[in-house]
């Protein structure tokens, strides 16, 4: 009984991560979750980012492996997109105190409204893959931007990243949303676990407390990614709208308070 007291007040923070790392896995956004979860529960703020990361990255591990095994890119087209994404998001992170984030929020607020319009309005988004119909070297090129000004953005600011990869993967690559899903998750992983090492060696990180809830949001991927595989574009394209208007409502609000 007293093991089961102790342990009560972790609990909703479990489920929050884990209904986290179910939304995360699909479509991204799931530090809207976590993050104030976490502030909730009385982590220090200090820790904040750093607890965050180590938790999503062992979530987002999960459905990586899951999501791309199932998507069939070729080793060679992954290894660049990694590159590329660990470059950008090592980029954006020394360019922090150059860009003022509320310069981003701005660009955010301009941006999200067409892009949850345009998911809620084009009903066959991301429903069919026509990436055949370009070239390899065409389909690097698109994918290999994208992963890095992305990733560039994500060690910038960061909300919403694993969204905007899949939207734009599917958008300007052609890929149908399950696979695009599959290489956000990939490339999210990579910035997570920059970002990690970097928390790490700042000791900006409450390791129990992250490994602890790390597990709670391998539950959450695990589901979320096995639903993604069996439902496909019919369960991702309604996640993104609503991560796209949530992520936009935040934002708003932060700049309003």
């Amino acid at each position: 009984m007293d093991l089961l007291h102790a342990s009560q007040p972790y609990l909703p923070l479990a489920l929050l991560v884990f209904l986290a790392g179910f939304v995360d896995s699909i479509a991204g956004g799931g530090g809207l979750i976590t993050l104030p979860a976490y502030l909730a529960h009385g982590l220090s703020p200090a820790l904040l980012l750093g607890t965050n990361k180590l938790s999503s990255a062992m979530g987002t591990t999960v459905a990586a492996a899951k999501l791309v095994g199932e998507a069939r890119f070729g080793k060679d087209f992954l290894f660049i997109l990694v590159v590329l994404a660990a470059a950008g998001s090592f980029l954006g992170a020394k360019a922090i105190s150059l860009v003022p984030p509320e310069a981003i929020r701005y660009i955010l607020i301009i941006l999200l409204p067409p892009v949850a319009i345009f998911l809620a309005a084009k009903k066959s988004f991301g429903l069919a893959d026509t990436s055949r119909a370009r070239s390899e070297e065409s389909l690097l090129r698109r994918s290999g931007s994208m992963s890095f000004l992305i990733s560039f953005y994500d060690g910038l600011l960061g909300p919403g990243t694993g969204t905007f990869l899949a939207v734009a993967f599917a958008r300007f690559c052609g890929y149908d949303l399950l696979r695009s899903t599959a290489l956000a998750r990939l490339l999210n992983l990579v910035s997570n676990l920059a970002a990690l090492a970097a928390f790490l060696y700042l000791g900006m990180v409450d390791v129990k407390l992250g490994l602890a809830m790390g597990v709670a949001g391998m539950a959450g991927n695990y589901l979320g990614s096995h639903l993604a595989l069996k439902r496909g574009t019919w369960i991702i394209r309604p996640m993104l709208f609503t991560v796209s208007t949530a992520l936009l409502a935040k934002i708003a609000w932060d700049m309003l308070r």
